[in-house]
């Protein structure tokens, strides 16, 4: 049986990178749509097995039309209990869906660049203490009523968290490839300068360091995922 994952990517240029990858070498089938280009998110989760919403440079407080559409609609993988992710913007919209709050620190300080996450009680067996991600954020969330935190980090608290049984919010980008880090160096360069943020230079030295461990634990965890409620 071929698995349809619905893939939900907010940019003309926006690149579901090492996801798609792992899901492609499951087997999966993407369905990849793009809301704020007028693409329209399905109905109901019964022609898909999986959904995942992918990060962007706009908030989930903005007031704009598929920023509320897509919010809204994380409702119908919620209630079908069927697996979602949401990496970073994704994440806020599923806090946001679920009441919390999603917040900028009064400092203005962000996260960009390889930052360590710990886990917490509950994701010691998802994630490694210490764990380096790449981060490319100014935005946090609180963590929902209901929902399980699974890693925390400093500057902003919490890094990943579970609803039910396989709705995943993570905040940093274990998508992204070689390519990707390349193309938002280059087109982000003003995020750099920003308090928090590291250097090129550490950027791409982070990512001699840690990403074969990252792309490691994407792996490990997309299986996780799956297997909660969509057995591949």
């Amino acid at each position: 049986m071929t698995h349809r994952v619905l893939i939900v990517l907010h940019q003309e240029r926006s690149n579901p990178g090492r996801v798609a990858q792992e899901l492609r070498a499951r087997g999966c089938d993407l369905d990849i749509r793009r809301p704020s280009l007028g693409d329209p998110l399905p109905e109901t989760m019964d022609e898909h097995s999986a959904a995942v919403i992918f990060g962007g440079p706009m908030s989930a407080n903005d007031n704009l039309p598929f920023i509320r559409a897509e919010t809204d609609w994380i409702s119908k993988p919620l209630k079908a209990e069927k697996p979602y992710l949401g990496i970073c913007l994704g994440a806020q919209m599923m806090a946001k869906h679920l009441g919390a709050r999603v917040y900028g620190r009064e400092d203005k300080r962000c996260e960009v660049g390889y930052f360590p996450i710990r886990p917490t009680e509950h994701g010691a067996g998802l994630f490694d203490d210490p764990q380096y991600v790449y981060q490319w954020h100014q935005e946090g969330f609180d963590l929902p009523c209901g929902a399980v935190q699974l890693a925390e980090g400093n500057d902003f608290p919490v890094q990943a968290m579970r609803y039910g049984k396989s709705a995943y919010g993570i905040q940093f980008h274990p998508e992204l490839t070689s390519l990707m880090m390349n193309a938002w160096l280059l087109k982000s360069e003003g995020h750099l300068c920003r308090p928090g943020a590291q250097a090129e230079a550490h950027h791409r030295a982070g990512r001699f360091q840690h990403d074969a461990a990252l792309k490691a634990w994407l792996s490990r965890f997309i299986d996780h995922w799956l297997g909660e409620a969509a057995p591949v």
